[in-house]
């Protein structure tokens, strides 16, 4: 490789590598270093070639102009700086930094004692020096090819929100089993886009997938001690780079962000939107005893959040040892050049952001008119695309659900709770009040600043804690595979077992789980608001009590297909179906009370005897049936009969009704009326649809 001998200026923006005039423009932010060196290696990434010092700093920012060289140059950054952790400076310029820009990413990453800027084991720990060398060992950035794959919004499907059906599944979990993927797709990119995987998310109803993440991620090192891998994906180092476990080509990142793209072109052109679930609230650098990888070494007080009364320390917001400072502008830049990266490069149409009040958090704690959301809500790109908020993180003060602005929507565990505790009849939240808010789009926490019913993402299970199924077989988790003496993942959580922990042979209890399975799944499916669907939960999905399986990258979170539940899956079908077909019960507008002379949609509560329900009946102990009556002009009432009873209940309804739905029926039955009086079996939900008596249609 022939090099020059000197960098010429280059421009201070974008940050990053940017091919331009026959060669590589280098720009990178540091508000504290001295000075900073572009590292130039070998293809291989082994051997170092050539050192330049960028030019800087300039307002923070250190660049240079490299001529000669093309897409496929291999280099990373050293930095040098003051070295006082008491002050909160870790630079270390014997440490090779990897560009928080990097498009593409060499090398394999090791848990190695020279990753780390001071000296493991030393008497004075963190604040020691380590002048070991680690650039033969370190990841390094690759100057990726021209940016010219832009997608096009306009092209894209685009679903309004009062029709979303989330779908959150994770790459490889989907199709690692799947026996209509051919092999070598299975569990990547291109086997979420075959044709046999679209197919169940177009017969299913599912309208958008929420993907567990994608960013290019390490593995913690107490997982690696233990020979294990971090399926999930929560440790983000390279955020403008597809993770290449989830690809053919494996560890060539080049080859996995251009099978990524495919794969949401594929999916687009399906009718599908893709969410990406994203992690900018941590990186795997880990607290102040953790390694220098990356940011750390480029500026650790500016990166991360410090401790306020000791600056030689991270403060840990997120419970995996460092916090991102989004307050800084500069790293609000970086979050927001990730977020339009993955919108025009990759053509995700969204993103859930995990523990999202750390992107709102200023000085004085959370802040929803924040600098970071008030950029994201008037950016031309990211102002377009779905926005969806984990609405907790691990500090003080940190449970925000309710309160992220605009046109986020947020993860509603309220929901998940209160639909377990009426359905199971367990905890505090098992009451009728308490359901009938939430399945009304939780108007309680939502309804204020313009915001709209589908703001509520509605779920009973996600990919951490039980699957639905587990929910109904497990009463104490079993996370003795995580290698953690079954001390990880929530202790407590509401599940009810039906007498026997684990699998059962016996008919009746059997009977019962599936009862409460297709009862909740109906719930979350027909509720105002948007509806999350957990993948597996469709086709009685196990983990054998594991309610944190964040690292069984094995059958233990991989979907079972061979042993799918067909009959739940065909109900999860026909109730999507049956809301996709009654705007009342996705209506975009907030209910209002029946009877109010309202134009919007109006609801009311009745008591199984047809009268309606009083202030004392919300409170009634042990009277768990109840009706949710949904009216419309123009439209015909709907009628929700919830009985989460031990025994039948019957319903008084005068007039004839349609049966939309039936939880308790293990097949689809035959057109049916009922008139004035309904049925519905203990354990079950029925949704009746008012109608003109026809004496051709049978009545039951």
């Amino acid at each position: 490789m022939n090099l020059p001998q000197r960098l010429e200026s280059g421009f201070h923006a974008p940050f990053g590598a940017t091919l331009r005039d026959g060669g590589v423009n280098f720009s990178v932010y540091s508000a504290h270093a001295t000075r900073i060196e572009l590292c130039v290696f070998e293809s291989s990434g082994c051997r170092e070639i050539r050192r330049y010092e960028l030019d800087g700093p300039v307002l923070g920012v250190f660049s240079g102009f490299l001529p000669g060289v093309a897409s496929g140059l291999v280099y990373g950054y050293r930095a040098h700086g003051p070295y006082r952790p008491e002050e909160g400076h870790r630079f270390n310029p014997h440490k090779l930094l990897l560009d928080p820009y990097a498009r593409e990413i060499a090398g394999q990453f090791g848990w190695r004692a020279e990753h780390h800027g001071y000296v493991l084991g030393h008497p004075d720990g963190a604040r020691s020096f380590d002048a070991r060398d680690n650039a033969a060992q370190a990841l390094k950035a690759v100057v990726g090819p021209a940016q010219a794959h832009s997608h096009v919004r306009a092209a894209r499907p685009r679903t309004r929100g009062e029709d979303l059906v989330l779908y959150e599944v994770h790459v490889k979990g989907f199709s690692r089993r799947h026996p209509g993927i051919p092999e070598p797709l299975q569990g990547t990119y291109a086997g979420l886009a075959h044709p046999a995987a679209i197919e169940h998310f177009r017969s299913l109803g599912v309208t958008t997938l929420s993907l567990l993440p994608v960013h290019y991620a390490l593995d913690e090192p107490a997982l690696a001690e233990r020979g294990m891998r971090n399926y999930w994906g929560y440790n983000s180092l390279g955020f403008f780079c597809a993770n290449p476990r989830w690809a053919r080509a494996g560890s060539d990142t080049r080859a996995a962000n251009a099978e990524f793209r495919a794969m949401t072109e594929a999916l687009h052109a399906a009718g599908l939107e893709v969410v990406i679930d994203v992690v900018y609230n941590h990186t795997p650098e880990g607290n102040e005893y953790g390694p220098t990888l990356s940011f750390r070494g480029l500026d650790h007080a500016t990166w991360y959040r410090l401790d306020p009364g000791d600056r030689s320390r991270c403060e840990n917001l997120t419970g995996c040892g460092n916090t991102l400072n989004v307050a800084h502008p500069v790293v609000a830049q970086f979050v927001l050049d990730s977020l339009r990266h993955w919108v025009v490069e990759m053509g995700v149409d969204g993103f859930r952001f995990d523990l999202a009040p750390v992107l709102g958090r200023t000085a004085h704690g959370f802040d929803p008119a924040a600098p970071f959301f008030t950029a994201m809500a008037q950016d031309p790109v990211l102002s377009t695309v779905h926005r969806i908020a984990e609405p907790w993180d691990a500090g003080i003060d940190g449970y925000q659900l309710g309160r992220f602005p605009g046109r986020f929507l947020e993860w509603n565990d309220r929901y998940r709770d209160a639909v377990r505790g009426y359905w199971l009849r367990t905890g505090s939240t098992s009451g009728r009040g308490e359901f009938a808010r939430r399945i009304t789009a939780s108007s309680d926490v939502f309804h204020h600043g313009g915001r709209a019913p589908w703001a509520s993402v509605n779920f009973v299970a996600v990919h951490d804690g039980y699957t639905l199924a587990d929910v109904t077989r497990y009463e104490a988790k079993h996370n003795e595979a995580n290698g953690e003496g079954n001390r990880d993942g929530r202790d407590h959580e509401l599940a009810c077992n039906f007498g026997v922990e684990g699998s059962a042979a016996e008919a009746g209890i059997v009977q019962l789980r599936t009862r409460a399975q297709r009862a909740m799944l109906a719930t979350l499916l027909l509720s105002q608001g948007t509806p999350m669907l957990a993948a597996g939960d469709e086709i009685g999905k196990t983990q054998l009590g594991n309610n944190n399986a964040y690292c069984q990258d094995n059958e233990t979170s991989w979907l079972d297909w061979a042993g799918a539940d067909g009959a739940l899956l065909a109900f999860v079908q026909r109730v999507i179906a049956v809301r996709k077909a009654e705007p009342l019960l996705r209506s975009g507008r907030w209910l209002q009370a029946h009877g109010g002379g309202a134009t919007a949609p109006t609801v009311s509560w009745r008591l199984p005897e047809g009268g309606l329900m009083q202030h004392h009946d919300w409170h009634a102990s042990g009277q768990g049936a109840f009706a949710c009556c949904l009216a419309a002009a123009g439209q015909a009432e709907l009628r929700l009969l919830f009985n989460p009873d031990d025994s039948p209940v019957t319903f008084h309804c005068q007039g004839s009704w349609r049966v939309l739905l039936d939880s308790a029926q293990e097949a689809p039955a035959a057109v049916a009326r009922v008139r004035d009086l309904a049925v519905v079996a203990a354990g079950a939900l029925a949704v009746l649809q008012s109608t003109v008596e026809d004496p051709h249609v049978r009545t039951e």
